[in-house]
This record gives structure tokens, C-alpha cells and sequence, in this order.
């Protein structure tokens, strides 16, 4: 359907109500109720919106060398498993490699209209993270560093006003400090691949910390039952948690635990997709890291056991969210689209004045997805 103007009825995902939206200049004009539309099983739904997204499709956004052309690649293949939006991760690398990748990725989506529609802004994953064993997790422990003034203040200069999203370890040196600086320039900060304290924790979130990275990953695979980031995170109010739902990062039981014990409206959804994301198992990179997926869609560093991002396709992270808390797929869907553009500042939601990008899907009463057209 065009974008610029047209109509189209379905049911609406949140109201379950049969509705007609219209849209003109690309922009959502009138929301109104209708008659039940045909096929009964045509459901409007807002863009996903993934603030996790490391490569897909093939690209890897962590190279030097990328062009315009590869990352419309990248997000034509986002829009197509029903992600329209997303933050662009850079995971970390030497602190100089890493801004000059974000200054040259900035200047390919200035110049590409299609890249501001669907590059929002951008997630910077380090380098500022534990660099304890197992925490750092697929990270490079040697790249690790403490924050500065200087790099929170060399990280707005390069984005501007762009929504940024920053991923720290709370227990690094300087950090509190740092996190002050970030959010008073409107930078977001989530916490991840930490080790810290519930008191650390704490502090984190007084200091404006917002967030939590993956939980469940960037931590080692055994944990003491008594202490661990886990529980420490679950009795630390105040901060929004993402979760990977494809029941690979984490367990379907300890998704169920985590809804139930922080409650879904502090949940939503990431893919941490990397290249492998949408295609066929093989080898791929992740920056400098050569990385396997086989037909369990696991991606894993060869002859190691901790995951290095997931091949996941954001469409079918809501369906298998959905099948693992055993609820219908429109509780799941808000959580991977309104819930985190909130989070960075932003609305998407299908509601007037909002961009006319949203989806229609066909969804059998078994959470089983038949079409999707955007």
C-alpha cells in the first residue's frame, strides 16, 4: 500500500475494534470505527521498533566500509519482518574506531531519506562495560575503559540531537559521574554487562540511569543462586528491562518469571540481531569476531559457549514472546514497538498524526502469522 495517502480496514491490534485509517502525505489523517473488515484476520498494527540492532540481513553495521546501499539492504529486511524503525548498535571497538564508524554511519543516513525513516538514532554498546569474565560477554575485554566526561560530551557532539542510547556498566570508574553528564546532554542510559551491586544498582538509577540491557545475557552462564546480577536487577526499582524473546537468550521460564516478578509494563523487547539475522545459517561477522549459526539459529563464537547476538527476526520475536507467556500476540507486539521508542523519547503508535508506515497482518487465533504487509 502507498504510503503518501490511501485507506485501509482491519482490526485495530490495542482496541480490538474493527477500524478504517486513512493516510495522507504519508501521515496518519483519521482513525474511525468500521465494520468488521474481510478477512476477519487483517489486524492493524504500529511498526516494530528495535532499539538492538547490531546488523541484519547480511550487514554487519560494525565495518568501516559500509555503504548507503547495504544499509538500505539491511533495513528494507528490517521493514520486511515488520520492523519500519530501529537504533543503530556499535558495539565495542578502540574508543577512535568506534566514533569514527558513528560519524560515518550519521553521514550516510544524512544524505539517504530512506535511512532517516528507519535509522532513528543510535545505541552505543560500550566500551564502557565489565570487563570480568563472562559478563563482557562477546565483547573484546581488552577494549574495555572507564567513562569520561569527554567521551559522554564527544558522543552528543557526534549525534547532535539524535535519540542515543548508551550502554554502561555501572561499576566502571567514573560512571556515576558520567551518567549524570549523559542524561543532562539527553542521552539514555541503560545498564548491561555489569557485575554491580544492588547498591551500585541503585545509585545508577538515582545518577538517571533509565534502563537495562538484555537481561538474562552478558553474564556467565552459572550463577551463585544466592547473589547475582539477576535477582539484583529484579529488586532494583526504576529501570525499564529489555529482553531477547527467542527462547535462546533466555529460558521460556525465566522469561514467564521475569514478566510476572517486574511486571510487563517494565518490559519490552530487542533483537540484538546481527548480519545473520533473516538469513540462512552460515558464517558471519559481528566486527572483528568470526561467528557460526546453524540451524538452531544460535549464533556462537566457534569453540566458545557465549552467545555473540541473535539471528533473530524481530516479527517473529513477538510471536515467540506470545507463545512463551501463553498470551494472545497484541500484549506482546506493544512491548517491541510502543514501549521502547517511549523509552528513547519517541511515539509509535497507530493513532493520528503518527507516520502511515504501520503493518497489516494476518494472524490465525493460534498466534500463527499467515501475511504481513507494510
Amino acid at each position: 500500500m502507498s504510503r503518501l495517502q490511501g485507506e485501509i480496514c482491519g482490526w485495530h491490534y490495542a482496541t480490538r475494534e474493527p477500524v478504517r485509517v486513512r493516510w495522507e502525505d504519508g501521515l496518519i489523517t483519521h482513525i474511525e470505527p468500521a465494520e468488521p473488515p474481510s478477512p476477519s484476520e487483517v489486524w492493524l498494527v504500529p511498526t516494530l521498533f528495535d532499539l538492538q540492532v547490531n546488523g541484519y540481513g547480511g550487514v554487519d553495521f560494525q565495518q568501516d566500509n559500509l555503504t548507503a546501499e547495504a544499509l538500505c539492504a539491511a533495513a528494507r529486511a528490517l521493514h520486511g519482518a515488520g520492523c519500519g524503525r530501529f537504533l543503530l548498535t556499535l558495539i565495542t571497538d578502540e574508543w577512535d574506531k568506534l566514533t569514527a564508524r558513528l560519524r560515518h554511519l550519521r553521514h550516510l543516513r544524512s544524505e539517504s531519506t530512506e535511512l532517516q525513516q528507519s535509522i532513528v538514532g543510535w545505541h552505543v554498546e560500550g566500551p564502557f562495560l565489565s570487563s570480568e569474565p563472562g559478563f563482557h560477554g562477546a565483547h573484546n575485554p581488552v577494549l574495555t575503559c572507564n567513562p569520561t566526561v569527554e567521551h559522554m560530551l564527544e558522543l552528543r557532539t557526534i549525534t547532535e540531537n539524535d535519540p542515543l542510547l548508551l550502554t554502561l556498566s555501572p561499576e566502571r570508574s567514573g560512571a556515576l559521574a558520567a551518567i549524570e553528564l549523559a542524561v543532562s546532554r539527553g542521552i539514555h542510559v541503560s545498564l548491561g554487562h555489569t557485575n554491580a551491586s544492588i547498591e551500585i544498582l541503585a545509585q545508577a538509577v538515582r545518577a538517571g540511569a533509565s534502563a537495562f540491557t538484555h537481561l538474562g545475557n552478558g553474564c556467565p552462564r552459572e550463577l551463585d543462586r544466592h547473589d547475582n546480577i539477576l535477582w539484583r536487577v529484579f529488586e532494583t526499582p526504576g529501570m525499564m528491562v529489555s529482553l531477547i524473546p527467542d527462547r535462546i537468550h533466555v529460558s521460556p521460564a525465566l522469561f514467564r518469571l521475569a514478566h510476572r516478578i517486574l511486571g510487563p509494563d517494565s518490559i519490552f523487547y530487542v533483537s540484538d540481531a546481527m548480519a545473520a539475522a533473516g538469513m540462512r545459517p552460515g558464517q558471519y561477522t559481528l566486527g572483528k569476531l568470526q561467528l557460526e549459526v546453524g540451524e538452531d539459529q544460535v549464533v556462537r563464537q566457534p569453540g566458545k559457549p557465549l552467545f555473540a547476538g541473535s539471528a533473530l527476526p524481530p516479527l517473529e520475536g513477538v510471536i515467540r514472546a506470545a507463545e512463551m507467556l501463553r498470551c494472545p500476540w497484541q500484549d506482546a507486539w506493544r512491548r517491541f514497538s510502543e514501549v521502547p521508542a517511549r523509552i528513547v523519547g519517541l511515539q509509535n503508535e497507530l493513532t493520528v498524526g503518527q507516520p502511515a508506515d504501520f503493518c497489516a497482518l494476518q494472524v490465525s487465533g493460534q498466534n500463527q502469522l499467515l501475511g504481513l504487509h507494510g
